[in-house]
């Protein structure tokens, strides 16, 4: 689907430039250039080939009798027909329904500064289809409602954390633990990834002063600010690798271990359709318990997915992990 709805994209660039009346007679490296930066921001052509333009152009005239002719003294296509344009030619009700979906989702981030652009393109983009059927102009958010966080403090600074990614420069900010009694402390770090977890936004980075790297939570920093100094070090960090054994946001140093679990059988389904995590098997099938195993790193947050099961889970290997759920276990009990 993703190809087809590309090569949708491509047809219309190509259209546009075709009409464009103050860069006639495009060649087809120009066309290529316009269809990459449309769809990958880029114009270097690692995603589209020049073959792929002479295909678009070949379907254009075959399906749409679009009259493209090619002009050997400017050395550039052209329409013979002044008056044609693929605008007359109406999308269909499934793509207006996939525009018209597309724009409901955006809509979730529109409090975020950093997404505030991607709404206004869809507004454009809803003009210019003039969404004006009864079906689809019933608001979607009737039958689809997303999952939202309830703060979206912090989303901010996505903005400037992005750039120093993109662009490999030093970002200061001040930040607040919730172990250190609303006291801040000055942070300079070499930003990697940006990373949501839980309707939270976290920043994976290089602290300088701590020499390693950290995750910090966005809606914990203050004065966020972009140095004008780019990083010369040579900074090792892969970010796939980095949370390959990881349960959550955090990631602990050490090697993975392998975790088996027994769950209950109606808990099981739940839990096979949902793994914890990417490297989670299924062992054994029993009459009232399901054994499953992984292989991560133990981390606050995989104790407390197995918490929320309670009673239904009871993990076997590793005992130091069995130790720590019996302790929580107790702990809860004292209280009630």
């Amino acid at each position: 689907m993703g190809q087809i709805k590309n090569a949708l994209i491509r047809y219309r660039v190509i259209d546009k430039c075709l009409r464009n009346k103050y860069k006639p007679f495009p060649s087809k490296d120009q066309l290529r250039t316009a269809c990459e930066d449309a769809l990958f921001g880029s114009t270097e052509g690692e995603s589209i080939c020049d073959s792929t333009i002479e295909k678009d152009l070949f379907y254009l005239r075959m399906e749409h009798d679009a009259p493209i002719k090619y002009s050997k003294k400017n050395r550039g296509y052209y329409y013979e027909s002044d008056t044609f344009s693929l605008d007359d030619i109406p999308l269909t009700e499934d793509d207006l329904m996939a525009i018209r979906f597309a724009a409901s989702t955006l809509s979730q981030f529109k409090d975020v500064e950093m997404f505030k652009q991607f709404g206004f393109a869809i507004d454009k983009i809803a003009d210019r289809v003039a969404l004006k059927t009864s079906e689809l102009a019933e608001d979607t958010t009737n039958f689809v409602q997303f999952e939202t966080g309830t703060s979206v403090k912090g989303n901010e600074f996505l903005t400037p954390l992005l750039q120093g990614i993109s662009s490999k420069k030093y970002v200061y900010f001040d930040y607040t633990s919730f172990q250190s009694e609303n006291k801040s402390k000055s942070r300079k770090v070499v930003p990697f990834v940006l990373k949501e977890y839980r309707n939270r936004w976290y920043l994976v980075c290089f602290d300088c002063v701590k020499s390693k790297v950290v995750t910090y939570a966005l809606d914990r920093m203050s004065n966020v600010e972009l140095s004008d100094n780019i990083y010369s070090e040579n900074i090792s960090f892969d970010t796939k690798r980095f949370f390959q054994h990881a349960v959550g946001i955090t990631v602990m140093e050490g090697a993975p271990e392998k975790v088996i679990f027994k769950a209950e059988n109606i808990a099981s389904k739940y839990i096979d359709s949902q793994p914890f995590h990417h490297s989670q098997q299924l062992v054994k099938e029993g009459k009232n318990k399901t054994t499953f195993e992984l292989s991560v790193i133990i981390s606050e947050e995989l104790i407390r997915a197995f918490l929320s099961y309670a009673g239904d889970i009871e993990v076997i290997e590793p005992i130091s992990l069995r130790n720590q759920l019996i302790k929580r276990a107790k702990d809860l009990l004292s209280k009630y």
